[in-house]
């Protein structure tokens, strides 16, 4: 999933590696996964983005960024709070993350059922 969410990034945005870096657990036990992300990660400041607040890249993450100041974990990552990540990386970590958690949770939402167009056939259909 990490593969296919930066790939939309990239496409929409034009971001490279230098901005946003997928790394996927898939293959890998929890000491391979964790120095893959502690390698990556390096001195600078950081925010690792993963799906669930669980699981093996959870794990690695949250000990990757055990030292608070300029390395953070978002969890819950969505295509909305990565493509706002791209655009406003400019901003202090704090304001950034604060920001990317709202704007993930305002990318979520589900059809209302009352609404009339709620209904209506795709275009062409």
């Amino acid at each position: 999933m990490c593969h296919g969410m930066v790939d939309a990034v990239r496409k929409i945005t034009g971001a490279g590696d230098e901005v946003l870096l997928a790394i996927s657990n898939e293959g890998l036990g929890p000491e391979a996964l964790l120095r893959m992300v502690t390698e990556v990660v390096g001195e600078g400041p950081v925010i690792i983005f993963t799906d669930l607040q669980t699981g093996s890249c959870a794990l690695a993450a949250r000990f990757a960024c055990r030292d608070p100041g300029t390395r953070t974990v978002v969890f819950g990552a969505n295509l909305p709070m990565l493509l706002d990540f791209v655009f406003q990386r400019h901003l202090p970590l704090e304001e950034l993350v604060e920001r990317l958690v709202e704007r993930g949770k305002t990318g979520i939402r589900a059809l209302e059922r009352n609404n009339p167009d709620a209904h209506r056939t795709a275009p062409g259909g």
